[in-house]
């Protein structure tokens, strides 16, 4: 995996530890709810303009890594 700036944060002090994007209150569930429905990327970052385009990318990354790691354990 890649050393980057966390996109992703929980705290218990915001929405008691839900995972969001550093620096919102928006947790990243909402931009996979949003996916899921089949909504563009466009629209959630438009309905949620304190989230970057670049963070909502680098967190599908990060789920892309995990997913894949996941599905193909090493060792």
């Amino acid at each position: 995996m890649k050393t980057v700036a966390p996109v992703i944060h929980s705290d218990p002090n915001i929405l008691g530890g839900i995972p969001v994007f550093v620096g919102t209150r928006v947790p990243v569930k909402t931009l996979l709810d949003y996916l899921e429905a089949g909504d563009p990327l466009d629209e959630f970052l438009d309905h949620f303009p304190s989230v970057r385009h670049d963070q909502a990318i680098a967190a599908l990354e990060l789920a892309k890594e995990m997913l894949t790691a996941y599905a193909n354990p090493a060792g």
